[in-house]
């Protein structure tokens, strides 16, 4: 079946940091004096709160029983300050969507509280190059959830069927994808998730740009 959408992770996949997740947490952390919190419990917190506005639920989470007098908020701006200013766009991909463009609708579905993600997406420059900007803090659901991809193919006016999804995480993109009848492309990196056979194509994230309208062509 000809593909004729694609849609894309945000964070990892497109915005790549240049700094260690696990560092920007920390300096966050410190610049508002608040308690150690590992990257693995803020991932799991985070993961509860895919369809917020913000971050502070997040960390609301993370400092509750905590002896700290931190806002969650105040560590929230911080937190969404450091990591906006620490990410930077996927070489070549602002001329790469141009033109993708121009033979597919072209989405973006990406996992996050609203203000945050959408705060990235104006750093980086890149709302304007999808023809649809899906953020699930404005859904009823986050990946893998069936009906965050629905809500992208509904958005793009596609079917699943004729729609490749492309992103970095095994269980929220490639797996979220797959169950939702999409085409799932795996975007690896070094030190990113291992390479999942449920993957129709894996990409190393340097080629993404030059291998991707091939690889979609073949679909």
């Amino acid at each position: 079946m000809t593909l004729t959408a694609v849609g894309f992770d945000l964070d990892e996949t497109l915005a790549i940091p240049t700094r260690d997740r696990a560092t920007i947490l920390a300096e966050a952390i410190a610049s508002v004096g608040a308690p150690q919190i590992t990257r693995e419990a803020y991932l799991e917190a985070h993961g509860r709160h895919l369809t917020s506005e913000t971050r502070t639920p997040i960390f609301a989470d993370l400092l509750a029983g905590r002896e700290t007098d931190v806002d969650a908020k105040a560590l929230a701006d911080a937190y969404r300050h450091e990591i906006a200013d620490a990410l930077v766009p996927l070489s070549g991909v602002k001329p790469f969507l141009r033109t993708l463009t121009k033979e597919y609708h072209v989405g973006l579905l990406t996992n996050g509280p609203q203000l945050a993600q959408r705060d990235k997406l104006q750093t980086l420059t890149l709302s304007e190059l999808f023809d649809v900007a899906l953020v699930t803090g404005e859904l009823s659901a986050g990946k893998p959830d069936p009906a965050a991809f629905e809500a992208l193919t509904d958005a793009l006016g596609v079917t699943a069927g004729k729609t490749a999804y492309v992103g970095d995480d095994v269980d929220a993109d490639i797996s979220g994808a797959a169950n939702a009848g999409l085409t799932p492309i795996q975007v690896i990196y070094d030190g990113g998730p291992d390479p999942t056979p449920e993957a129709a194509v894996h990409i190393p994230r340097t080629e993404l740009c030059s291998q991707l309208p091939t690889v979609l062509r073949n679909q």
